[in-house]
């Protein structure tokens, strides 16, 4: 590890307020980065995710806190007190960063707001998630990834055509906020390069799920139409969907154009491609049903391996459906190093790797999940708190 070229981030310091998903997952990937992020967590409890379980791992961390917790130091807290409150505000002092996802003007009954902080440190970049953002009519409302699939119509174009509309499997408008946060945080301390000082990052769950809703929620814009669920048809192109194979095994067609339709038909031995039902895309979509019932009846006749190979063999692209076991053994997915493990540091936790790869200053796996208050006393050491002023802290409940 101490060979390891520097993270990106590294030197950057970071104040993580956050629980549960959306906000830790923003932090994890700052962590990945190099940046110092100092996780605070509740005295005794710590956060939620700690306790959502099963799965465990034999060193009793949650599956769950595993997922986003790696690479930061676990500070307990209670921010309700004075004692607490003046703790945060001496580390948010010497802060790159803050995180929170506290409703909207949680913080400010306890001093920790924006406007408080950037009176001692106008340099902080003081990042909030929230179910609705920091304006609006709804802002003070709590949001939860769930609610917020369905509040955004997400879950109206997710499922089967014929049935009830479905979430998403993972809470993937947590993951996708997060993901932004993170974007608004480097933008933030890009900017600051050039201003030397901080701003406020708002990002809001509905924001980032309308934003999610990318061609489909485009396609209304463009016809004032409402778009349909299509359970695993592409709402703009045909053929591009899942078939099934002789079996029951499933596998994924995806013909981008008129030419890899072309290919498609010259597989199949058709010459589906010369008739103006199905020449062009456009026309596919018209004539959806039809081409799909047939393409149907056609694969149905081979088992999916031999439709795998063929159709790779002939360009067109394609895919089987993994189950997730499956999914992280692939030898690419090995290669890539997304399977993370923290044997040698001790740990029995295996993660899910970073997906970024940075050539001069790679992402680094440091150090697993933190063990709940792991890093109190040397924090509070390094703020000037002596062992006699920590264990009376201690005492009182305060950390």
């Amino acid at each position: 590890m101490t060979d390891m070229p520097k993270g990106a981030l590294n030197g950057v310091k970071v104040l993580d307020l956050s629980r549960v998903l959306a906000g830790p997952s923003c932090t994890q990937v700052l962590a990945d980065l190099g940046a110092e992020v100092i996780k605070v967590e509740r005295p005794g409890i710590g956060d939620e995710t700690r306790h959502w379980a099963p799965p465990k791992f034999s060193d009793d961390t949650s599956a769950y806190y595993a997922t986003i917790n790696r690479n930061k130091k676990s500070l307990t807290v209670d921010i309700t007190t004075p004692a607490g409150q003046a703790i945060i505000k001496q580390l948010a002092i010497d802060s790159d960063i803050l995180v929170e996802n506290f409703k909207v003007g949680g913080l400010k009954k306890y001093g920790l707001d924006y406007d408080s902080l950037k009176q001692d440190n106008p340099r902080l970049i003081y990042a909030s998630l929230t179910g609705f953002g920091q304006t609006g009519p709804d802002a003070k409302r709590p949001g939860y990834d769930y609610i917020i699939q369905g509040l955004s119509g997400l879950m109206s174009i997710t499922g089967p055509s014929d049935g009830e509309p479905h979430k998403v499997g993972v809470a993937v408008v947590d993951l996708f906020a997060g993901l932004q946060l993170t974007i608004g945080i480097q933008a933030a301390l890009l900017a600051r390069q050039n201003t030397g000082l901080g701003q406020h990052v708002d990002v809001a769950l509905l924001d980032s799920a309308l934003a999610m809703l990318a061609n489909v929620g485009m396609n209304h814009l463009a016809s004032d139409k409402i778009p349909p669920r299509l359970g695993n048809q592409h709402p703009n192109i045909v053929p591009y969907q899942v078939f099934t194979a002789k079996g029951q095994a499933h596998f994924i067609l995806a013909c981008g154009n008129d030419s890899q339709f072309a290919k498609l038909c010259d597989v199949l031995s058709v010459d589906w491609h010369t008739d103006e039902r199905f020449m062009t895309n456009p026309a596919r979509v018209a004539h959806r049903e039809l081409l799909c019932d047939a393409l149907t009846k056609q694969f149905a006749q081979r088992p999916r391996a031999h439709w795998l190979e063929v159709l790779e063999q002939a360009g067109i692209p394609c895919g089987a459906i993994h189950n997730i076991a499956e999914a992280l053994s692939m030898p690419q997915a090995l290669a890539r190093e997304m399977i993370v493990d923290f044997a040698a540091l001790g740990s029995p936790v295996r993660a899910l790797g970073n997906p970024i790869k940075l050539s001069a200053s790679p992402i680094s796996y440091r150090s697993p999940p933190p063990k709940l208050s792991e890093h109190t006393d040397s924090t509070l050491a390094t703020l000037g708190y002596d062992n006699d002023m920590i264990a009376k802290l201690k005492a009182d409940g305060i950390v």
